[in-house]
């Protein structure tokens, strides 16, 4: 569980004490890359919770997902079409359902629910 927390916490210091600017005609590509880390992010915090996390799935989804949408960016710019918008939905959608995931294993937690339904 710490290796995707760390992560995250690590990008929002370096992203807020370096100033870095990222040029216009690239900012549809860094998003959906964003996205897809944020998506492999919570999607490992999830895995954790659920006792399926595997720190290989973590990195190989962070780095293939990241790329793959930025590829769906650029492709889509080459042919006049927006991609982007089909890796922002579906990116979109599916941090939304991890969110919801870790929302309800932590509300379980904390109001003490069991997973066993004859409690």
């Amino acid at each position: 569980m710490w290796l995707p927390l760390i992560g995250l916490i690590a990008g929002i210091l370096i992203g807020a004490v370096l100033s870095i600017t990222i040029p216009t005609e690239y900012a549809k590509y860094m998003s959906v890359a964003v996205l897809a880390a944020l998506d492999s992010v919570f999607g490992s915090l999830r895995g954790y919770l659920e006792d399926r996390f595997d720190a290989l799935i973590l990195l190989t989804g962070f780095f293939f997902n990241a790329i793959l949408a930025a590829l769906l960016a650029y492709l889509g710019d080459r042919l006049g079409v927006d991609l982007f918008l089909a890796a922002v939905f579906a990116f979109g959608v599916r941090i939304f359902q991890n969110i919801a995931v870790i929302r309800r294993y932590i509300i379980d937690r904390i109001v003490g629910r069991s997973k066993d339904p004859a409690q």
